[in-house]
């Protein structure tokens, strides 16, 4: 994917058991919005594809359940992740994938948020103003190159 490593020796966690998704409880509405919930979320981004190696976010602990925020009622999702290293280059291109994974995945009512974790980069004003700036995801989304690699990172892996 990325010729040059910039955290070419990462630690690896093991991915946390898939728990079974519980049915709604109220059938009352078959028509009525399904709420979202922090597993779900979780459940779509968890096996991103990094950049850089062959390992999911959720391994490389770049994101993890606890870092995300969901407001079912004001259909507000926020992904605060954490790059494996405070330089990393890659930081706009996770986010991008986070981002378009989840519009894809999130009924369009949803406003997302993607944010780097506090303190966990070297240029976090900036990657985060570029994550959450619609002109400019929109203008990624344009280029070819980013959009091969977000696919990429987004695609299914098997094993």
């Amino acid at each position: 994917m990325v010729s040059e490593l910039i955290n070419a020796n990462p630690i690896v966690y093991e991915k946390k058991e898939r728990r079974a998704r519980s049915a709604p409880s109220d059938y009352s509405d078959e028509y009525a919005a399904e709420p979202i919930d922090q597993q779900e979320v979780f459940d779509h981004v968890r096996d991103i594809k990094d950049p850089e190696h062959p390992y999911s976010l959720e391994e490389l602990k770049v994101i993890t359940e606890d870092a995300i925020e969901v407001d079912d009622v004001q259909s507000y999702v926020r992904v605060t992740f954490t790059p494996t290293v405070e330089h990393c280059s890659m930081a706009t291109i996770i986010g991008l994938c986070l981002r378009v994974k989840l519009l894809r995945s999130l009924p369009s009512r949803y406003k997302v948020d993607i944010r780097v974790a506090p303190g966990s980069h070297a240029s976090e004003a900036s990657v985060n103003k570029q994550l959450n700036d619609k002109e400019r995801v929109a203008a990624a989304l344009e280029n070819p190159n980013l959009v091969d690699m977000v696919d990429e990172c987004l695609a299914p892996s098997y094993g």
